[in-house]
This record gives structure tokens, sequence and C-alpha cells, in this order.
């Protein structure tokens, strides 16, 4: 989760309001979050019907924006102002004029979505020096399965890398697409306490064939038919899996089988404990690790790293597509 996210909803749910909120950036997963917390949070139902004003920066003039502001509460110690689509707002700088003497009685929440506020403004400055100033960046796509797995451990379903990345691979980075689907799957099995492959395939209907998890094992353990397909396949849709994700797959694979080379002999708990798996994926790797000699592994983890590298354009300028068939072809050589 993000971290400022978790401190800004800690803050509201222990009724430490602030006059001024601005909320703003590209990943509307969290303002969506936020803003439906002032909405239907913060004031109760009765309250709501005369202490709760929505207003549209394409609609609203900024007079009316700062009067809803001035008004007093009816029958309640505070109102709520919302502000939509704050970008829209002409005459947006005028509300800095506000928020240099805010209403103690008014929680106002301006939501600019899907862009970032200009940080040179007066309205920035003034909400960060009297409120809460939260930007929702978009997340990169390398980071997408920690965060799905980070997700399913908030609503207490586990969901292992292999899963996550699968996810990742047919879901791309829209984190409120990505947290349907897995709600969907928990209320169709609220009593599972682990989102499995099967379950997968079955509510969200994603396809193993092309996953960008699977590829580095088939190169480690054989299967050359699969590799070449899922390797062609990659290439001809870059866009199903960046080769950052690719990379970052690639180097998870084999810092598991480099850790398993100095495992052996011990208990499969503690083994698993190690590398961040279960049993049954333990055996595999375990496996895999016995059959690829430690200076091999090494030899691929440092490709990764060198390939890494290039990809951001360092000493190459060679595409990612040529680069991915490069990185492989030296690995299934080194492998043997």
């Amino acid at each position: 989760m993000n971290a400022d996210f978790k401190k800004l909803m800690q803050s509201l749910q222990t009724g430490k309001f602030a006059p001024v909120y601005l909320i703003d950036g590209e990943e509307p997963y969290y303002l969506d979050m936020i803003t439906s917390y002032f909405e239907d949070k913060i004031l109760n139902e009765a309250e709501r019907d005369f202490n709760l004003m929505v207003l549209y920066g394409k609609d609203a003039e900024w007079a009316d924006v700062v009067n809803a502001c001035r008004r007093f509460p009816m029958f309640a110690e505070r109102q709520v102002v919302i502000l939509k689509d704050a970008a829209s707002l002409k005459g947006f700088n005028e509300l800095a004029g506000y928020l240099e003497r805010p209403s103690p009685t008014t929680i106002f929440l301006i939501e600019n979505r899907f862009k970032k506020a200009d940080g040179r403004s007066k309205v920035v400055k003034l909400a960060k020096d009297k409120g809460f100033h939260f930007t929702s960046d978009k997340i990169k796509d390398e980071h997408v399965p920690a965060w799905i797995q980070s997700y399913g451990n908030e609503q207490g379903f586990r969901i292992g890398e292999r899963e996550a990345q699968i996810l990742t691979t047919n879901l791309g980075n829209d984190l409120q697409k990505i947290a349907n689907e897995i709600d969907k799957v928990r209320i169709n099995v609220p009593d599972e306490k682990e989102l499995t492959i099967q379950l997968i395939q079955k509510y969200i209907g994603v396809s193993r064939e092309y996953n960008v998890f699977e590829f580095p094992e088939t190169l480690t353990n054989g299967d050359k038919d699969k590799m070449y397909r899922m390797l062609s396949y990659f290439v001809a849709n870059p866009k199903s899996a960046p080769m950052v994700l690719i990379i970052g797959s690639f180097y998870s694979h084999f810092n598991k089988l480099y850790q398993a080379h100095f495992l052996q002999g011990k208990s499969e708990k503690d083994m698993a404990a190690a590398l961040g798996t279960y049993p049954s994926r333990l055996r595999d790797i375990m496996a895999t690790a016995r059959r690829i000699p430690l200076p091999a592994i090494e030899y691929c983890m440092l490709l990764l790293g060198k390939y890494s590298t290039m990809t951001v354009g360092i000493e190459s300028n060679t595409s990612d597509s040529e680069l991915l068939k490069e990185m492989v072809g030296k690995m299934e050589l080194a492998i043997g």
C-alpha cells in the first residue's frame, strides 16, 4: 500500500481532520478511495443531507466553491465540500484566498484527477501548509506484482509470486481492475485462504500459456519448445511483457536458484521460508538448482544486470525485442 495514502487514511479514521485536502495524480485508484471516504464516512447519513456538497470543476465558478466552503454547517459540527475535476475549474488559483483563511467548520477536498497540480501555484503551497497534499502516481509495471501481493494480504488472501505475475501479465497496471478481479474471486470462494492458478483461470479467465513468470522456468527446466514459443510471443507482442518485467522475473527465478545452492541439508520449512515459497514449489526449485551448476547461475545473473542497463539505453540503442532474443540465447548456452 502507498505509504502516504496509508498515513492520510489513518488520520481520517481517527477524526484528525484538516481544513483542506488536495489530491492529484495519474493513478485514480487511490483518489477514488479517498473521495469515497469523504462522501460516505466523515458525516453520518442524516448530516450528509444538509452538509455534503459536491461541485464539479467544469460546471462551477470559483466563487461558488468559496461560498460553499464559507457557509455554516446545518445541524452538525462540520460540513464537507468536495471539488471534483479541479483542473477544469476556471479561476482555480483564486481559491488561494480561501485557503489562506479556511473555515474551521469546513473540510474541503480538492480532487485534481489524472494529472499533478502545478506545484508552483499558491493553491498547492497553501494546501500543503494548511492541510494535506497527496499525489497518486501511476505504479511502474515492475512494481505491480508486489502491489498485488500486498493487496491480497490486506484482504486476507495469500497471493504467491507466480500468481501475482500471472495477474500482472494479463491485467496490466490498472489497479482498480486488478482489485476488482481479486475481489470477484474472493466473493465466489470466501473461505479460500490462497489465490491459486486454478482459481485465477476459473474466475478471471486468464491463460498461463504466455505468462512472463513461467518464462524463466521453461529455460531452466529444458522445455525448449515452450521456451521458443514464449520467446516468439514476447518478441511479437512487447506490450504484453515489457523487458523490465521479464528481467525482473528472470532475476527472481535465478536468485532463488542461487540461494538454493547454499540451503542444501536444511529442513523444508527453513528452505521454504528462506526462499519465500511453499513446499510444492520448493521441490521444483531445489531440483533445478541441483541440475544447473552454480557458475552458470552466477553468469546468468550477471547477464541480467548487463541487459537491465542496456534496456534503459545505457551503452545500447538496440530494441528491447533484439535484446531479449540476445539475452535468452546467451543464457541458453550457459545452462546447456
